[in-house]
């Protein structure tokens, strides 16, 4: 019995009405287990490996790698009845990625690692010799070419025009200008299109703003230093400073709900529940999964959640579901190296918290000049509905849980 592969609308989120798919994970004549991943799909929200509803020989795929799927579609058939290797699981539709052959050679199959090193490198398949079984080009096929001292150059080159004035210094100029420059173009995936479009989004429907403050970050380093062992032979993982920034943002919310509120045509809809976003960058872009009632959560819980998160990331294994919704955001541009930055706000939540790198500077305490780890904070926030007041005492509570993290278990 064969089976259809569909894919619905709603499957990567109510907004989502297209996507790519980036690599078959099985191809025809191939085996597959129910639930098997059968496909990387990529949506303007996430990259997903999609699951095979049945077990079987994959018979059929309906889309080549880059293809732009409209939902609802049917992507793939399965024979539930073959075995791999079987007459019922030999292909009958056009393989992916089929190369141009010349006359009287074999037809080369392109695997999708491969396409993707041929655009990387600038390479045209005919440059490429395979040698994967059955005439299929690998991935491997293709950096051998690379790295070969033969390989013909097939980026696009352009010699730059030097105006015929005889001069010493032009002379030197027309020295350096004379040599080839290359350009790379490469389609913006649409995870890439989804970020752009949001951040203007935000930039054009919201009166952003930014506002600032510093926090010693010497108690919580202590606290970390003291219990680190413990906690992390109890739980299984360290102790970070994130959970401390998603508890002292859920207290500060709790005192200023304007902050996790939003705004909907001409009315305010204020949530009584704390789902906090947490930006993790990936190899495709910034992506920010949610921590759901966040508030009901401890340290470890935070600290195992974002682990999860972090790991489907680098996976590419993070569900539509995981990365809708959110009532504000956490953004730690510190572990890149940012000092200061003015973070946008991720529509239609009203702020974002930006978290920076801890670093060693003089300060003044008790009249005395003294060096501690200090970061700067920044909270963006429409002004639409926060007050400039709320923004400023939002992100002094923020300071002040964390400089003295007792506040964050006894509520005061």
């Amino acid at each position: 019995m064969t089976v259809e592969v569909q894919l619905k609308k709603g499957d990567f989120g109510d907004s989502v009405s297209e996507v790519v798919v980036v690599e078959w994970l099985k191809q025809v004549g191939q085996s597959i287990a129910a639930d098997g991943e059968l496909v990387e799909l990529e949506s303007d929200k996430a990259t997903t490996k999609w699951p095979a509803p049945k077990g079987g020989v994959v018979t059929k795929l309906l889309f080549n790698p880059g293809d732009t799927i409209e939902l609802p579609a049917v992507i793939a058939l399965i024979d539930e009845t073959a075995t791999a290797g079987t007459p019922a699981s030999i292909p009958t539709a056009t393989p992916v990625g089929p190369a141009s052959k010349p006359t009287g050679q074999t037809e080369v199959r392109i695997m999708p690692a491969a396409a993707a090193a041929l655009s990387e490198n600038g390479l045209k398949p005919s440059q490429v010799t395979a040698t994967g079984p059955g005439g299929r080009m690998l991935k491997e096929d293709v950096q051998r070419q690379v790295t070969s001292p033969s390989t013909p150059s097939t980026a696009i080159s352009k010699p730059v025009p030097v105006a015929p004035v005889v001069a010493p210094v032009v002379e030197a100029v027309r020295a350096i200008a004379t040599g080839e420059r290359s350009e790379k173009r490469q389609m913006m995936s649409p995870i890439r299109k989804r970020i752009a479009s949001r951040l203007v989004e935000a930039q054009t429907n919201a009166a952003l703003l930014t506002t600032f403050n510093e926090v010693d970050m010497t108690a919580i380093m202590d606290l970390r230093k003291q219990h680190q062992d413990a906690f992390t032979q109890r739980y299984g993982i360290k102790l970070g400073f994130m959970s401390f920034f998603v508890k002292a943002s859920i207290d500060a919310l709790q005192t200023y709900p304007a902050i996790n509120a939003e705004i909907q045509g001409t009315e305010i809809v204020y949530h009584n529940y704390f789902d906090i976003g947490i930006a993790i960058g990936g190899g495709k872009g910034l992506v920010v999964p949610v921590l759901r009632n966040a508030e009901r959560m401890g340290f470890a819980q935070i600290e195992q959640a974002i682990a999860v998160f972090a790991n489907k990331v680098k996976e590419n294994t993070l569900s539509p579901q995981e990365l809708t919704g959110g009532t504000f955001t956490i953004t730690n541009g510190g572990v890149y190296g940012s000092l200061l930055s003015t973070p946008i706000v991720n529509p239609p939540q009203s702020g974002v918290l930006g978290m920076h790198a801890i670093q060693d500077r003089p300060v003044a305490r008790d009249g005395q000049v003294v060096i501690r780890p200090m970061m700067y904070l920044a909270l963006t926030y429409d002004h639409r509905i926060v007050d400039g007041r709320e923004a400023v005492s939002f992100l002094k509570r923020i300071k002040d849980c964390l400089e003295n993290p007792v506040r964050l278990l006894l509520d005061v």
